[in-house]
């Protein structure tokens, strides 16, 4: 559809943006970390583009009503994001929680508007996802846990932005990206589930096994990334950086690993089993 198309091109531009972003850190120079640097319109244009990318896709598992506008509403707030990112950073100035002049204001204002329809359109997909559709059994589950990980990955973004906004009016904006980077991980790791999971789904159609199994592996691989990334979810709101094993608890890091392997395992298993040189199904690719 053209919906579709039109979004797969914007998310493409984003990921080239964050891209280009790396090219200007290794030209110009600068800090890599700190609410000033290139590398936080890198990460946003990389992350939105692979993140739009892999909603658009998943939608056409599920039976999204509304579709222009919901893709069309996610693809645009994505596009803001990444926008007010890039353009802080060419100011030099902080993206996040600077309200110190009205320009300031109206980005990071911006930017929490646009967040804001990210996690409704979410909602809507998420939603859609547990609707009956004439998907495989894998790919539906896959679609549900993905979409489900985005949304628990956008609530702590909005917590973050929360904690870090309080900060800003009652301390410094120092003081607001230290309150807001701790929980960073789960952010991140809860985001992941959307990317992964689908391509498990859908790579077991290309093996010579029965729905019940393809449905398993996917299952099992979704249960492994839950584990993961719901261990690092926890540590985070502890004050634990599940992503730095050495101030991690040992107990922790090995829940997490385990989870982590059992993803793994579960593609392994998946691309051992593929029928290579076999070409996509007609149906899957009209979708």
């Amino acid at each position: 559809m053209r919906i579709e198309r039109a979004c797969y091109v914007v998310a493409a531009v984003l990921f080239a943006s964050g891209l280009a972003h790396l090219g200007v850190q290794a030209v110009v120079g600068g800090p890599w970390d700190g609410p000033v640097s290139w590398r936080k319109p890198a990460d946003f244009g990389m992350a939105f583009g692979l993140t739009l990318y892999a909603v658009t896709w998943a939608s056409t598992v599920i039976d999204l009503r509304r579709r222009r506008a919901v893709l069309g509403a996610f693809a645009a707030a994505s596009v803001a994001e990444v926008v007010v990112i890039s353009v802080q950073a060419w100011r030099g100035v902080p993206s996040h929680f600077n309200t110190t002049t009205p320009v300031d204001a109206a980005f990071a204002f911006s930017a929490a508007a646009g967040g804001a329809v990210i996690i409704v359109t979410t909602l809507a997909l998420l939603r859609a996802a547990f609707r009956p559709s004439a998907a495989p059994p894998g790919r539906k589950l896959a679609v549900q846990v993905g979409f489900g990980s985005l949304l628990v990955g956008l609530a702590v973004g909005a917590v973050m932005i929360a904690i870090g906004t309080s900060e800003a009016r009652t301390a410094s904006l120092d003081a607001a990206y230290d309150a807001a980077v701790v929980l960073v991980p789960a952010h991140a790791a809860a985001m992941q589930g959307i990317l992964v999971l689908p391509i498990l789904a859908w790579l077991t159609g290309f093996t010579t096994w029965p729905e019940s199994t393809r449905t398993r592996v996917t299952a099992l691989g979704a249960a492994g990334y839950l584990v993961c990334a719901g261990t690092i979810v926890l540590e985070s709101f502890l004050g634990i950086n599940g992503f730095d094993p050495a101030s991690a608890p040992v107990a922790g890091t090995a829940i997490a690993a385990a989870g982590a392997t059992v993803l793994v395992g579960a593609g392994v298993v998946t691309l051992a089993g593929l029928r290579w040189g076999s070409r996509l199904p007609r149906a899957a690719a009209s979708r």
